[in-house]
């Protein structure tokens, strides 16, 4: 139930559907290098996409995907669709889009289709590139990227933009878990390492709030930014309330292009982050977009490590 990156953009050939991803669970960390568990998703889990069609930073339209076990460390996914006040409401109904599609885990991508849906979730290359232990060396990069060997676990969504309302959206991803007969938010997220703004104190309260709410967090954002980029106090405000809330703005009308409009497999967010975070001081980390990735869907390249 780690959310890591979430992208939105038009399908290549295609500009009347929409590609969505939430990549989750990463194949390791640099807090723990050693693989992570074999089983992809989280069976007691809700996966969502969350959409606000009308600008109130509020859900209008949610996907929900949930897994369930088989034997032998298979899974099967189900996708329902929810719209109106229940979009916004912690729940794992809806009405059934997908139902049974198999989980990919080794490197031929299983995809489902149904209607005007195609569905991917499995095991896939991870596509964000970043020189992470240069991060963590107090930023002195070398453009080594942390992530080219490194696999994810992906739910890949191809929709009509008839499904996403008339308007640009925004977008984010949420994880809920069942505790008891109650179901808790546990993480959230729509832009790339927003984590780092939040003390430990406070992130928990940042994973389980709503963007809607995301005001609350400005001044610690804001705090964060004076200390790492020599923001004065008020041009710290003004930079914290352009990462919140947040949520990943797209105009499916539009090419993908980071932070304007959603986000492509290609784009450089975390040089963007980079430059965020240092106020220019350090552009970016020297590290290029992974080519691996692929030409149709779920565009995501094949798992480096296939897990059978």
């Amino acid at each position: 139930m780690d959310l890591t990156d979430i992208y939105a953009f038009p399908k290549p050939g295609d500009a009347s559907k929409s590609i969505l991803i939430m990549n989750v669970h990463p194949s390791s960390t640099v807090i723990d290098p050693h693989s992570t568990t074999a089983e992809p998703f989280a069976p007691d889990a809700v996966y969502e996409l969350k959409i606000d069609t009308n600008g109130d930073a509020v859900a209008d339209v949610a996907y929900r995907i949930n897994f369930a076990s088989l034997s032998e460390g298979r899974q099967i996914a189900s996708m329902r669709r929810v719209e109106g006040a229940l979009a916004a409401g912690v729940d794992d109904g809806g009405e059934v889009i997908v139902m049974a599609a198999p989980v990919s885990t080794g490197s031929d991508a299983e995809v489902t289709e149904a209607g005007d849906y195609r569905f991917f979730a499995g095991w896939r290359s991870e596509p964000f590139f970043f020189d992470t232990l240069g991060a963590v060396a107090d930023l002195q990069f070398t453009g080594a990227d942390f992530f080219a060997d490194k696999d994810i676990c992906s739910i890949v969504l191809e929709v009509a933009n008839s499904a996403l309302g008339s308007k640009p959206i925004g977008l984010w991803a949420r994880i809920l878990d069942r505790q008891g007969d109650r179901w808790m938010q546990v993480e959230r997220g729509a832009r790339p390492q927003q984590a780092v703004f939040l003390p430990g104190e406070q992130r928990e309260d940042y994973l389980s709030a709503e963007p809607a709410d995301d005001n609350q967090f400005i001044k610690t954002f804001a705090h964060t930014l004076e200390h790492s980029g020599g923001y004065r106090p008020d041009e710290a405000e003004r930079v914290a309330r352009t990462l919140l809330p947040d949520i990943l703005v797209y105009d499916p009308g539009r090419p993908a292009s980071f932070p304007e409009n959603g986000r492509s497999l290609t784009d450089d967010a975390a040089d963007v982050f980079m430059a965020i975070f240092t106020n220019g001081k350090v552009p970016g980390d020297g590290v290029g977009p992974h080519r691996d990735l692929l030409a149709e869907f779920p565009y995501l390249g094949s798992p480096h490590n296939p897990h059978l």
